[in-house]
């Protein structure tokens, strides 16, 4: 029996495609409607018109291939087909006989009964939207045409959420002058594993139909290979190359797998260029299902590509050199990297190595270049991006969930992932273990050992499993790639199995499992405490036989709740144990840099985005067009989205000035007001939970529509940034090669405390030490009141304690900190400047060692 729900609504108000609304539920007038009559999706085994075509092409691909013999370097399986003139007719034709059919199965299956058929679908699926009762729906699931049927549920545009957990809608995207303008005219440079451009987040045309202008400042080109042909970019992708001539010239490209061009094979690349700038209003649909609509935080920037890693191998800093140097000689606006260094950088700091100096000349080119943190937390100082003129990211969370848990015989519900469909309601099925629905358990065990992960079918008995729920292992080797949830419901489909529950096995630790598209009732249970449970009732309900010990009954019984409707009540945000800590560290002995790093955290779990169509990076999303990834790598491209928010405002900020409007107009509390949380620890991370501190976080969570309106901005330049490296021990010559620039001839040299960031920390705070800040008003006259929280065991005068500044006026504010006793703890204050006018400003102090004054 095919799944079908029933649920009672009460008023639900529905809409669809935006035509039409109207209110389904108990009041209906129609007295032969029941009060479970609501939509439902049907989808039928029949291929939809997508797929017909592309088979059709690749038969004809295939045809003119062995007539025209194969070609070096085909690469046309990687191009989307597009419909040609003489096809579209045809085209139509076919979602028209298609509809025709929908129409012909419920007249046959509903005779004489009152429905109503809400849409049908041809293109991507092949079904239709239906309002019937739930008796209805029941006669259509057991017609053998039908693959599927569930139950439609209403879905929020959420990149397909996380803009509305960060305002924009009404908030940021308003005061850019709503979505359709949101970074006009921006360039977001990529560095990363390249796009899929035949994405429909990239297209164009928005959503509206509009053209992107053409960016009169930017000079990039694409490159036109058999994987990227001509026609590739547009006024939306305005820019495509790639860099690897340190691979190739190394030996280990593989271009079969890394492609030769600007096309993504790994799908990391497409993910975060969509996070930062998609298109508004894309349909994430995944496995057959709607996730909503996805758009990016900038949706109305330009893209430009500059490949410089690769699936197979991961990429080199020659090669991510050559592409920052290029997007710089291109005109970018803005640099997004979510790529980190493998190692810490030898040498007098780690500042001085080849990315970040590379990047150093690109914000002297003036551009706002971010980096992720890296996904080394949560131990301290496992920073993974150093330098002062580079924005770091670090990862928190937001408040959607998607929650799975599977109901046990004996009442106890277990929580688990997987964006799953339910098991029947109300219904209870039977579980067994891969391993005891082996055919020949003794010799199949002993030539495979994870036989238990579901990999394969050939050794277990459908006949035992058929029905039922198909309990696998999900082991390290899943982890690795080396086996996949998606094999494993084949497995489960093929045995004819009602559903796959994946127990966590006790040796991975460490390991975030993100929720996975099932295509079938399924669940993962991501604790191994959890599994431990699961296990424990299945083998205390198996009876045996008393003499040879076989099993002759498989007692447990479980319902799968099912996964794919979020709920949106999760206390967030909630930094991610993966996030890299600071306190950064200055060198690689560890010694602290006077330098808060992150200087921001942002939405990176858990976040859906566009994926590339021979993407491969992950087996659960292989094959569709949006995936869920999570990690700072997702962080980056969010605060990138909002940088060039704030440079379609201001178009004349310096990256400083982009990075100082970010960082004091952060968010320091949760969506329940409370201070936002750190988790500590891999393993059960929620149980490690504790207040976030400015090495956890930076100036705390990104506020896009703050960061909009600053009133004060902290402005740093190039030079400053040469005082401060010509400050560092033992730095010249190093200077010198990288730069160009003579130490010798700088008349006086800067410590991290002193540069003119929107934070001060203090590495070692020697008794006393004052350090300042220059302030430029950037909005009307206002009037500041000064607030202030010192760090523990540390002593802060701020001065002036009130002041007023007119509109393009700077100040200097300075800051006393005196160490009141000796320690090694790292303590954390807070400075906050109080508009008149509304503004509020706040600058955190991190002071680590502390010495005190004998006298």
């Amino acid at each position: 029996m095919r799944r079908v729900l029933m649920v009672n609504f009460g008023v639900f108000l529905l809409c669809f495609g935006f035509l039409f609304c109207f209110t389904l539920g108990q009041d209906n007038d129609d007295s032969d409607v029941n009060s479970t009559t609501t939509v439902y999706i049907v989808t039928l085994r029949q291929a939809p018109t997508l797929h017909l075509f592309q088979q059709q092409e690749e038969m004809k691909r295939v045809k003119d291939k062995h007539h025209q013999g194969s070609k070096h370097g085909d690469t046309s399986r990687f191009t989307r087909p597009k419909l040609q003139p003489r096809n579209i007719s045809n085209w139509r034709s076919r979602g028209s006989s298609i509809a025709q059919a929908h129409d012909s199965l419920l007249r046959n299956v509903l005779k004489g009964e009152k429905y109503i058929k809400l849409y049908s679908f041809h293109y991507l699926i092949n079904g239709f939207a239906v309002f019937v009762s739930s008796q209805q729906a029941e006669k259509l699931s057991r017609r053998r045409e039908v693959a599927n049927i569930v139950l439609d549920f209403s879905v929020r545009t959420a990149t397909t959420y996380t803009p509305q957990f960060m305002g924009l809608p009404n908030g940021a995207w308003v005061k850019e002058g709503g979505y359709e303008s949101a970074g006009e005219g921006i360039v977001i440079g990529f560095i990363d594993t390249g796009i899929d451009p035949t994405h429909p987040s990239f297209n164009g045309t928005d959503t509206s139909q509009r053209q992107y202008p053409i960016p009169n400042h930017f000079s990039g080109v694409c490159e036109v290979t058999p994987d990227f042909p001509s026609g590739s970019c547009n006024r939306k992708l305005v820019g495509a190359r790639h860099f690897a001539q340190s691979a190739i010239t190394r030996g280990i490209f593989n271009s079969s797998e890394d492609y030769a061009s600007p096309f993504d094979g790994d799908g990391h690349g497409t993910h975060t260029a969509s996070i930062a700038a998609g298109n508004h209003g894309v349909s994430a649909v995944v496995s057959g299902h709607n996730f909503g609509n996805a758009s990016g935080i900038a949706p109305r920037a330009h893209i430009s590509v500059y490949k410089a890693l690769y699936k197979s191998f991961g990429g080199f800093a020659a090669d991510v050199v050559a592409a920052i140097d290029q997007a710089a000689q291109d005109g970018v606006d803005i640099l997004s990297l979510s790529i980190t260094p493998n190692r810490r950088p030898p040498g007098v700091a780690t500042f001085f190595n080849p990315l970040d100096m590379a990047m150093l000349s690109a914000v002297k080119a003036g551009i706002f270049v971010v980096q992720a943190a890296g996904n080394t937390g949560p131990s301290p100082k496992s920073m993974s991006s150093f330098s002062p003129w580079i924005f770091t990211v670090g990862a928190a969370t937001h408040d959607r969930v998607y929650s799975n848990s599977i109901i046990l015989g004996n009442n106890a519900s277990i929580p688990g992932v997987g964006l799953a469909l339910p098991t029947d309601e109300s219904k209870m099925y039977t579980m067994i273990s891969a391993v005891d629905a082996l055919k020949n358990k003794s010799s199949v065990a002993d030539k495979d050992m994870y036989v238990g992960e579901c990999q394969e079918s050939d050794s277990l008995d459908k006949n035992l499993v058929f029905g039922n729920l198909l309990i696998c292992s999900y082991s390290i080797r899943f982890v690795l790639g080396l086996s996949s949830i998606k094999q494993a419901l084949a497995v489960a489909k093929n045995l004819s199995a009602k559903g796959a529950v994946f127990y966590l096995d006790p040796y991975v630790l460490g390991f975030q499992i993100n929720p996975t598209p099932m295509d079938m009732p399924g669940i993962i249970i991501p604790s191994s405490e959890d599994s431990k449970v699961l296990l424990k009732y299945y083998n205390s309900s198996l009876e045996r036989d008393g003499t040879t010990k076989e099993i002759v009954r498989f007692g447990a019984v479980a319902a799968i709740a099912g996964g794919q409707n979020a709920n949106f009540s999760n206390r967030a945000p909630k930094i991610m144990y993966y996030s890299a800590r600071g306190p950064d560290p200055e060198d690689n002995l560890f010694n602290d840099a006077d330098i808060l790093k992150p200087n921001l955290v942002a939405p990176g779990n858990s976040i859906w985005g566009a994926w590339s169509s021979a993407a491969t990076d992950s087996a659960e999303f292989e094959g569709e067009s949006f995936a869920m990834m999570s990690g700072t790598s997702m962080a980056a491209p969010h605060v990138a989205g909002v940088a060039a928010l704030i440079k379609h405002k201001f178009r004349n900020f310096s990256p400083s000035a982009i990075a100082s409007a970010l960082s004091t107009t952060s968010v320091l509390f949760d969506n329940k007001g409370e201070a936002i949380m750190a988790q500590r620890a891999y393993a059960n991370p929620d149980q490690t939970l504790s207040p976030a501190i400015p090495f956890d976080m930076g100036n705390g969570f990104v506020n896009a529509t703050a960061a909009l309106d600053p009133g004060l901005i902290f402005d740093t330049g190039f030079e400053d940034y040469m005082s401060f490296l010509c400050g560092i021990n033992g730095s010249a010559p190093v200077v010198f090669n990288y730069t160009g620039k003579n130490c010798m001839l700088r008349n006086a040299t800067i410590s991290g405390s002193d540069l003119n960031l929107p934070s001060i920390t203090v590495s070692r705070l020697n008794n006393t030490r004052t350090v300042q800040r220059l302030m430029t008003n950037i909005a009307g006259n206002e009037t500041y009141s000064v607030g202030l929280t010192p760090p523990f065991d540390v002593l802060m005068k701020v001065t002036p304690n009130q002041f007023s500044i007119a509109s393009g006026e700077t100040k200097l504010l300075s800051v006393v900190l005196k160490a009141k006793k000796n320690s090694s703890i790292a303590s954390f204050g807070r400075i906050m400047l109080f508009g008149n006018t509304g503004h509020t400003v706040h600058i955190p102090v991190s002071v680590i060692v502390k010495i005190a004054s004998k006298g």
